[in-house]
């Protein structure tokens, strides 16, 4: 079967704001629900839920042999596993339930690596687009990083833990590590849209510990617009996709986050 990834992108725009369309509704009404009964995290499970839906159900009709890993349900196992959707039907769910910005978030892997992607924020109707070896868009605008070596105009995002800290050892110490010195630390929320902001220049870099779900569009987008992205210790793919310990950056700061942030944890293998 020939694929057109440029085809798949489409179908793939189509289920996002669908999704979006979906989840704005449960947005919009957020503060007029009884969630008490079953708390908050249920109220965000049922936008999550129907929004996964949506986007498995639209995309495997129409490449029913392909398969596809979501956040809400098991994997989708399905005959040509060349193929593979990754999709985050909600990435930043506290920011949902608070009125804050979220993205919806579709990668399409073939053979293990992501060849388009995209990351929407249905409130902003922002649409982030990339193809490989073909750029990235933010609403049909191509998107090129700028460098800068000040490191006083550094803007950097990440992200904080709060519910499970050892998840995150260090994860002050990181930040401590890199604050002084730079213009701003700002968190999002939302993995997928700081790498969207790092595509697009508002961030000058960004670095967390995070799932690869969340970050797999948003990775190409970077690399598309001329970006770098490493782990922390400035190893590729083969590790960041696994560990999670993730740097998306134009190259200064690139360049200042992996001098800063490797002083403060072992390599993980």
């Amino acid at each position: 079967m020939l694929i057109d990834p440029a085809t798949v992108l489409a179908d793939m725009i189509e289920a996002a704001r669908r999704a979006g369309t979906l989840t704005l509704a449960h947005f919009h009404r957020r503060e007029s629900l009884e969630i008490g009964i079953k708390g908050p995290g249920d109220f965000v499970s049922i936008a999550d839920e129907e929004s996964e839906t949506l986007i498995r159900d639209y995309l495997l009709t129409r490449y029913p042999d392909w398969s596809l890993i979501g956040e809400e349900f098991p994997p989708v196992e399905g005959v040509d596993a060349s193929y593979r959707f990754l999709v985050d039907p909600i990435d930043g769910t506290t920011n949902f339930l608070s009125g804050l910005d979220y993205t919806i978030t579709i990668a399409l892997r073939k053979a293990g690596e992501t060849i388009c992607g995209l990351v929407y924020n249905p409130v902003t109707d922002e649409m982030f687009t990339a193809r490989k070896g073909h750029g990235a868009y933010l609403n049909g605008r191509r998107l090129t990083m700028r460098d800068s070596a000040d490191i006083g105009q550094m803007v950097v995002g990440t992200g904080l833990p709060t519910p499970n800290l050892t998840m995150h050892a260090g994860a002050y110490a990181r930040l401590d590590a890199i604050r002084a010195p730079i213009g701003a630390v700002r968190v999002l929320g939302s993995a997928a849209n700081c790498c969207a902001f790092v595509a697009c220049g508002r961030f000058t870099g960004y670095f967390e510990q995070t799932g690869f779900v969340d970050t797999a569009a948003g990775i190409l987008l970077v690399e598309e617009a001329g970006g770098i992205v490493t782990d922390w210790w400035g190893r590729g793919p083969e590790f960041f996709e696994k560990s999670g310990l993730l740097i998306v950056a134009n190259r200064g700061t690139h360049a200042f986050l992996l001098e800063h942030l490797s002083r403060i944890q072992t390599p993980a293998q």
